[in-house]
């Protein structure tokens, strides 16, 4: 059985931050990931490009090379790979961690679906993508419903109804009415939420224009297989449907974090306990890093501003062997 100092879950940007901080430490390390390299990131819909300029978005000292204003996926994609190969990063790609041990006070078993270790540390880098928020209504079972989307061309023709008022939902819709689709979004709120700058004049123009319809202060009631209900102030309307993209965010894995044994506050947004000058939480040896920190509330870290977890986490465990 492999013996670690740290044990990293999540390999995204901040889990590979953490490696290089570790590397850099000379600590004894390993990344374990249940998907690809940067999951969330290769899962993000194909057009997507990232509110943050490149520089925000590097991480290991390593440049970000871009040649847009705004890097997009694929240069995301391009650009962490590289740092793994770069950095010579021990990854371990398509492996899930199941289950965390103490085995005493100096060490963890670590049980993933392809071998066991032993680590010191563990960090929880596995960040909110994973799982939607769920509409819990009648029909979101179907197999037309979506949680994620990835590329417009396929819904060419199709009717397609959008939940949601943001960024995911604002690129959605203007993506799909542009592959041919007939958009519809329907919007709890009575206006637009936070969509990019350069996304929302644009999607104002589309409904203001009747291209695309929106539905505000409305939610969806039930899906069927060719139609929707929809109640707005007016009344329940009922329209055909092909396609429910909701597009209504994700939240972290809390039903793995509890089985680590980290508590989570016990209001709505559920955050994780940790100390915030080292990123430990109330599990001995255990820490947090990137937005998984946030709870349900996944607009408080970013890729920009949760670099500094791994330089807070790797301080703390190297001042403590000391």
């Amino acid at each position: 059985m492999e013996t670690y100092d740290i044990l990293i879950i999540g390999g995204g940007p901040i889990g590979l931050a953490c490696g290089l901080e570790a590397k850099k430490a000379g600590l004894r390390y390993v990344i374990v990931e249940k998907g690809c390299l940067v999951n969330s990131l290769f899962n993000y819909p194909l057009n997507m490009t990232f509110f943050s300029t490149a520089d925000r978005l590097e991480i290991g000292g390593y440049p970000f090379p871009s040649i847009h204003a705004k890097p997009n996926r694929s240069e995301a994609l391009e650009y962490y790979r590289k740092v793994a190969e770069t950095g010579q990063l021990n990854t371990r790609l398509f492996e899930e961690v199941l289950a965390v041990t103490s085995q005493d006070d100096e060490q963890y078993l670590v049980s993933t679906s392809k071998a066991n270790y032993c680590a010191k540390h563990i960090i929880v880098a596995t960040g909110f993508y994973d799982i939607p928020n769920l509409l819990n209504i009648k029909g979101e079972e179907l197999p037309k419903v979506r949680h994620y989307y990835y590329d417009p061309h396929y819904y060419y023709k199709q009717k397609v109804l959008v939940v949601g008022a943001n960024n995911s939902s604002a690129d959605v819709a203007l993506e799909t009415y542009r592959k041919g689709a007939e958009v519809t979004i329907v919007v709890r709120d009575p206006e637009l939420g936070s969509i990019k700058y350069w996304t929302k004049p644009d999607l104002e123009n589309r409904i203001a224009e009747g291209e695309i319809t929106a539905y505000f202060s409305s939610t969806l009631l039930e899906i069927r297989e060719n139609e929707v209900d929809i109640q707005t102030p007016d009344g329940v309307i009922t329209i055909a449907n092909d396609f429910v993209m909701a597009m209504t965010g994700y939240q972290p894995n809390f039903t793995f974090l509890k089985k680590l044994g980290i508590t989570l506050s016990h209001d709505a947004l559920k955050h994780p306990t940790h100390n915030p000058d080292t990123m430990e939480t109330n599990m001995p040896r255990i820490y947090l890093a990137g937005v998984v920190c946030g709870g349900m509330d996944t607009r408080v870290w970013f890729i920009e501003n949760s670099r500094i977890h791994a330089q807070k986490i790797v301080q703390h465990i190297t001042e403590a062997t000391v």
